[in-house]
């Protein structure tokens, strides 16, 4: 059995009057993160309709478990995810259905550019690659009006260096203080930052202002990840009609 657990909106919850549609196409996520990102997909998943995401899209959070929990190396995750891929566990169809894979790009910036482009070659044959320069916190302060502006863009420098700093009795990295100090928020603690799923129209504007090229990420702040869920609320599954 693969080492995951499913988080989807397929058939649950279904309401009386409402007709159940077989979805024929299926987006997957498998994250780094073991709490932000999870709270933060899986709530993505709850509002699918608000977000008008077509009937015929089925979009799952694959959850972690057992000795993987903890995984997080990239390449770890891209393991994990073709043996979700080929277990039988999940219905995976190459042709039509997406696996993406979520993670921060920061592990990468003392390594050799070469390790990383190298993985990104081989990782996206099979996956689409979505990942933040330094961390996924980067992109939740993007969800704030105008936060580009007032925050990311003043600290830029410090943000990508994202050393540790001082922040009460804790040593937590730059761009986790930026977030707290914004939202009152801790990341990694708190449900709540799954709130800002509602704001994500936010993020995938000002996102536009950052680089979103994977493939040249090193020392830039970087994320693509408002431009797969918009590419995921864009999808109308025409193909299938």
């Amino acid at each position: 059995m693969a080492p995951i657990r499913t988080y989807t909106d397929w058939n649950t919850r279904p309401s009386n009057k409402e007709k159940q549609i077989e979805p024929y196409k299926h987006y997957y996520f498998i994250c780094e993160g073991q709490n932000t990102e999870k709270w933060y997909f899986e709530r993505f998943i709850d509002m699918k309709k608000q977000f008008s995401i077509s009937a015929l899209i089925s979009i799952q959070y694959l959850e972690k478990t057992e000795e993987h929990e903890t995984w997080s190396d990239p390449k770890k995750l891209y393991e994990l995810a073709e043996t979700c891929r080929k277990s039988g566990d999940i219905s995976f169809d190459p042709k039509h259905d997406t696996m993406i894979i979520v993670f921060d790009a920061d592990i990468y910036e003392k390594r050799e550019p070469s390790s990383f482009n190298d993985f990104i070659l081989e990782a996206s044959k099979t996956n689409t690659i979505c990942l933040t320069n330094p961390s996924f916190e980067l992109f939740l302060l993007l969800h704030y009006e105008n936060s580009f502006n007032e925050i990311i863009f003043p600290n830029k420098d410090k943000i990508i260096q994202n050393d540790w700093v001082n922040y009460g009795t804790e040593k937590i990295r730059y761009i986790e203080s930026m977030f707290r100090q914004k939202s009152g928020l801790q990341p990694k603690k708190d449900p709540s930052i799954a709130d800002l799923v509602k704001d994500v129209s936010n993020a995938i504007q000002q996102e536009k202002m950052l680089n979103n090229n994977i493939w040249s990420c090193r020392g830039k702040l970087t994320s693509n990840v408002g431009i797969i869920i918009q590419n995921i609320i864009d999808d109308k599954c025409e193909e299938y009609r």
